[in-house]
């Protein structure tokens, strides 16, 4: 393969391949390493075959900055700020995690708050009301330096408008601890709103060593086997290089759902399909997002394991429902599933390496959507009777057969996706029976059409490289980079000269940032005294308004035309556009039924097709019920669904009429 683009991810269970470049496509999917996930990397790389000499780039997404705040395993941090503001981390706002319990505390704050402290300054809306004071300065210097921490976070009060301030604290303590990671919130997240700052500054100092630490490693692997410099793929959808992945640590946390979503934007477009709710499932979560006229949405209010990280990221919705979580009886005698998963190591029980709980895969192995002795990322045999001794295990907890638990794993799984995709569109103003739905992940093809029945949808997607889209995603994505300046100002009042004044000094930035960007502008607006926004397109300030009602009318079913509205934020996206290559489906090869298995649907035991996907091409016909199997995911098309393969190689599953 000449001059190809090679995408890596890293997922709970799998690391995931795609080489792109002259019309072929190649793929591989080997175990993850969580240890050390830089060894997968290289175990897929050494599996795909691809000569290093060959690739023009290798763009990564992973999880280690997601991993890390889950787990609570980031660097030992230090906040310093305004005196009189140490515990606005903790105070947070008034809501609760869950409104009814009155036991469930917020998770704790990144940093205790021994390790909270504060310097003597003030600045206010219109600038300095109170010098910064250098001896206490010192103080904090030397009181961060006695606390040996890995990092600290800087957040001043109105330092998103004048961070003068903010920047002397930051060059003190780069002065005398350089080995300390610093980030400032002037640099992270400059917008108002203490709370929302100082926590994405802190999870910014929080993961920034620990993913400088895996980037590094990786990097040097990379060079030792010859292989470009990597590109780390960013939350926001595009890719950057090390430096600056490690400069915006926060700004990584949804590294690899973000290529699952830029991939299949990318793959569904080339089909003729530009609205999509999109489909993740792998092997320890499920990754759920809305895409619109063909582009991936984003959002600035994710909370990420009770940490909100308020920068561009793309609007996934994730829950714990994938192949590897585990079913369990509750002690109310309920069947449950998740949130634990088998993950890697040791995995669902027919795998036979210690798992003895049964998983969504058992239960998809046991009901025939699986082949006993399937062989999974060259490394994993699924068994069987291996399956079904622990279905039968669980059974007797519930008073039920084997058969009978699968069939209510694959019913309680189904329900908590659902509900997922159901907060992407009907939760966002978007009616998902306008929408296809594109099926991807290693699981998601077995799933796709009883959910898509459960929402109306009448389409169901399933690209050829659906099981490793994600990597798809990370090879074709552009580079970008994300900049914001407030401009806090009723509508009425912005002026035209500063708005544009503004936008050309983040694009002369971005600019020095990349080479020959383009730019989109962006705007975030609200109704005055709403605590909110709305972000929208601003090519130019006169479509504002009528922009900002119309979103507001489709996010919450109303819009009050004669309310003020506010000016809040103006945004600027700048990518560097990568070549994607078209992707070419070839005519079948022949027959593609491989063999007859007996599979369960809705408690009913029917012989089915089993058809070979790489023996199907342009054109070839499915109709259900019947099984597909992919090189890396497998798609169950049950009764009353048909389709064919397209131009592009997605399964493209149609509802027929009742």
């Amino acid at each position: 393969m000449n001059e190809a683009r090679l995408g890596v991810d890293v997922g709970g269970t799998f690391t995931d391949l795609v080489a792109l470049g002259g019309g072929g496509l190649i793929t591989a999917k080997v175990p993850s390493t969580p240890r050390d996930q830089s060894e997968g990397v290289m175990n897929a790389v050494e599996a795909s075959e691809v000569e290093a000499s060959s690739l023009l780039a290798l763009a990564h997404g992973m999880t280690v900055a997601t991993n890390a705040l889950l787990e609570r395993r980031g660097a030992r941090t230090a906040l310093v700020t305004t005196q009189g503001f140490r515990d606005v981390l903790e105070i947070a706002r008034q809501n609760r995690p869950s409104l009814y319990d009155l036991a469930m505390d917020r998770p704790p704050p990144l940093v205790p708050r021994d390790l909270r402290f504060t310097v003597e300054e003030r600045s206010g809306p219109d600038g300095e009301i109170e010098p910064l004071d250098e001896a206490s300065l010192e103080e904090v210097v030397s009181a961060v330096r006695e606390a040996g921490v890995d990092a600290v976070a800087v957040c001043l009060l109105f330092a998103f408008a004048h961070p003068e301030h903010e920047r002397r604290v930051g060059e003190a303590l780069r002065e005398a601890l350089p080995e300390v990671h610093v980030s400032l919130s002037s640099e992270v997240l400059p917008e108002f709103r203490e709370y929302e700052r100082f926590s994405t500054t802190v999870a910014d100092a929080y993961l920034a060593p620990k993913l400088a630490a895996y980037l590094e490693n990786l990097a040097g692997k990379a060079e030792e086997a010859g292989l470009p410099s990597p590109l780390i793929m960013q939350s926001s959808g595009g890719v950057t290089g090390i430096d600056d992945a490690i400069a915006d640590a926060a700004g990584c946390v949804l590294s690899g759902p973000a290529g699952g979503v830029v991939g299949a934007a990318y793959v569904g477009s080339l089909g003729g399909y530009k609205d999509l709710l999109t489909f993740d499932m792998g092997g320890t979560s499920t990754d759920v997002a809305p895409i619109i006229s063909g582009e991936a949405q984003t959002t600035t209010e994710t909370v990420i394991a009770g940490v909100p990280i308020k920068l561009p990221m793309v609007d996934v919705h994730t829950v714990s429902a994938g192949g590897g979580s585990i079913a369990w009886a509750d002690a109310g005698g309920a069947l449950r599933v998740g949130p634990h998963s088998a993950g890697a190591d040791p995995g669902p029980a027919a795998y036979g390496a210690g798992g003895e709980e049964p998983t969504v895969t058992d239960a998809n192995l046991f009901l025939g959507y699986l082949a006993d002795g399937t062989e999974l990322g060259g490394q994993v045999v699924l068994r069987r009777e291996l399956s079904e001794k622990a279905l039968t295990a669980l059974g007797e907890k519930l008073g039920l057969e084997a058969e009978d638990v699968a069939l209510g794993v694959v019913r309680v799984a189904n329900a908590e996706m659902t509900r997922a995709l159901r907060i992407i569109s009907v939760e966002r103003g978007l009616d998902p029976r306008d929408f296809a739905l594109l099926a991807f992940g290693g699981a998601g093809g077995m799933h796709a059409c009883a959910l898509a029945e459960e929402l109306g949808m009448r389409t169901v997607l399933v690209p050829r490289a659906g099981g490793v889209l994600s990597a798809l995603g990370l090879a074709i994505s552009d580079i970008r980079r994300d900049y914001v300046s407030p401009y806090l100002s009723p509508m009425d009042g912005v002026d035209a000269e500063e708005f544009e004044k503004r936008f050309a000094e983040m694009e002369s930035t971005a600019a020095q940032d990349l080479t020959d960007p383009e730019h989109t502008r962006r705007a975030d607006l609200r109704y005055r005294g709403q605590s909110f926004e709305l972000t929208v397109d601003a090519d130019t300030p006169g479509k504002l308004e009528d922009r900002f009602h119309a979103a507001h009318e489709q996010r919450y079913g109303y819009s009050m035309e004669d309310e003020a509205v506010e000016l809040v934020n103006l945004r600027l996206i700048s990518t560097v556009p990568v070549e994607k290559p078209d992707l070419e489906e070839p005519e079948a090869s022949g027959g593609a039924e491989s063999g007859r298995r007996e599979a369960n649907f809705d408690g009913e035991w029917i012989e089915v097709p089993v058809l070979d996907r790489e023996k199907t091409g342009q054109g070839s016909e499915v109709a259900g019920p019947a099984i597909v199997e992919f090189r890396e995911s497998t798609c169950v098309v049950r009764p009353g669904w048909s389709g064919k393969v397209d131009a592009v190689g997605t399964l493209v599953l149609e509802k027929g009429d009742e």
